[in-house]
C-alpha cells in the first residue's frame, strides 16, 4: 500500500522494522495506488497535493518541486509515483546516497525529459558538491558543467527542460535552509490511525486473495506501529499461518495466534523491543540508566539501541531519554505486567526530593 523504497543493509531485519527488505519491495510493487484517490491516509496531504497538481495541470505547466518527509513505510515513494502518474509524465528514480559526484547528478539531470518527475530518495544524504549544483537547476534549470582542472578550468552553462524535482527524507532537519527553501511544496507525513491501517490491510487482502474478516484486520493494524508498510508484511505472515494452521480465513484469534508466533505483541513490540524494557526493568530498576550500559545489558550494538529500537518505544510512551539517561514510564511497567519499585517517582524513575 502505501510505503517507500528505502533500504538500509545495515539494518537488522524484523518484522516490525521499517525499512523494505527485497520481499516488501516486490509485493508493494504490485499493491501501490495509482492515484490520489486511492491512497488512503494522509489527508491533509492528499487535499494540498491535489491542489499544486490540478493548478499545474491547467497552466499547462510543471508542478512545482515537492518535498515528502516522514519516518520509513508511510508513502513518500508511492506518492511520487503518484505525481509522476497524475500529471503524465515519466519518472525517475534515484537516491541521495547513489549521488557522490557533482558529475553524477549533472548526468540525470541532463538526461531528462521536459515535464519528467525525479524522485530522489534519502535525500540529505546527497554529497554537498551534489547538493549545490542541484540548487541552480531547481530554481533556473541550468547547471554549470566544469570541464578542465585548474587555472585553465572552464563552467559550461548547460540548459536543462523543466522537471519537477520530488524529495524525500526520514530527517528533515539535516537538509540545509537553501535547498529547503527552493521547494515550492512540502509536506509531513504522519503516522496512521488504526482505522486507516484497517483500510489498507482490507484493500491489501483484496489485491492478494487473502480472506479477512473486520476483526482479523483490526488485529493486524492494531500490531503495524502506525505504518503501512508494517501492516502489509504482518498481513503477509498471517496469511500464511491461516494457509498452513487454519483454513485460510483470517480472524482475529488467528491474526493474534500468528503474531504472536513471530513475538509481536498487541502493542507492536517485538523480541528486541521487549528485551530493552525487560533489561531497562529488571536489572536497572527502571532507571535512569545510560545507552552503553543498557546495550550490553540487551546483548545489542548501542546504534541497534538508539536507532531501532529506542524511537517506537519513546513514541510509544513506554521509554523516556534524559540527561541521566533511559528511564521508563509507568505504562512500561504496566506494559509488562510489573510492578514499580517505591523509589520511582511518577514517570521519571527518579527519587523525589527527600528521597522517599
Amino acid at each position: 500500500m502505501n510505503w517507500d523504497d528505502t533500504t538500509d543493509p545495515a539494518a537488522p531485519e524484523r518484522l516490525v522494522g521499517s525499512v523494505a527488505d527485497r520481499e516488501d519491495q516486490a509485493v508493494e510493487a504490485a499493491l501501490r495506488p495509482k492515484d490520489l484517490g486511492e491512497f488512503i491516509g494522509q489527508h491533509k496531504v492528499r487535499e494540498q497535493l491535489d491542489l499544486v497538481l490540478r493548478a499545474a495541470r491547467a497552466r499547462g505547466a510543471t508542478a512545482d518541486h515537492v518535498l515528502l518527509s516522514g519516518a520509513p513505510g508511510l508513502g513518500k515513494t508511492t506518492l511520487s509515483m503518484i505525481i509522476a502518474a497524475e500529471m503524465g509524465a515519466p519518472i525517475r528514480i534515484t537516491s541521495g546516497p547513489a549521488i557522490q559526484h557533482a558529475g553524477d547528478l549533472a548526468s540525470i539531470l541532463s538526461s531528462l525529459q521536459e515535464g519528467e518527475v525525479l524522485f530522489l530518495d534519502e535525500i540529505h544524504r546527497m554529497s554537498r558538491p551534489a547538493e549545490e549544483m542541484l540548487y541552480m537547476a531547481m530554481e533556473d534549470f541550468r547547471v554549470d558543467v566544469i570541464v578542465g582542472k585548474g587555472p585553465g578550468a572552464t563552467a559550461i552553462p548547460l540548459e536543462l527542460p523543466p522537471f519537477t524535482l520530488v524529495g524525500a527524507t526520514t530527517r528533515a532537519g539535516l537538509l540545509p535552509p537553501p535547498l529547503r527553501d527552493r521547494f515550492g511544496f512540502t509536506a509531513h507525513m504522519e503516522f496512521y490511525e488504526p482505522a486507516e491501517l484497517e483500510r489498507v490491510v482490507h484493500r491489501s487482502a483484496g489485491l492478494l486473495d487473502v480472506e479477512i474478516d473486520p476483526e482479523g484486520a483490526a488485529e493486524i493494524a492494531g500490531r503495524s506501529r502506525g505504518t503501512p508498510r508494517i501492516a502489509n508484511r504482518l498481513l503477509r505472515r498471517v496469511r500464511d499461518y491461516a494457509q498452513v494452521k487454519a483454513d485460510g480465513l483470517v480472524t482475529r484469534e488467528i491474526a493474534a495466534a500468528a503474531l504472536a508466533v513471530y513475538e509481536v505483541d498487541a502493542r507492536g513490540l517485538d523480541r528486541l523491543d521487549r528485551a530493552v524494557l525487560q533489561a531497562l526493568l529488571k536489572l536497572f530498576g527502571g532507571g535512569p540508566v545510560g545507552l552503553s550500559t543498557l546495550a550490553v545489558a540487551v546483548g545489542e550494538e548501542r546504534e541497534t539501541v538508539e536507532e531501532v529500537a529506542e524511537p517506537f518505544l519513546v513514541r510509544e510512551g513506554l521509554l523516556a531519554r534524559t540527561p541521566r539517561g533511559r528511564v521508563a514510564t509507568p505504562a512500561a511497567w504496566a506494559h509488562l505486567g510489573l510492578t514499580p519499585p517505591r523509589s520511582a517517582s511518577a514517570g521519571n524513575g527518579q527519587q523525589d526530593l527527600f528521597g522517599a
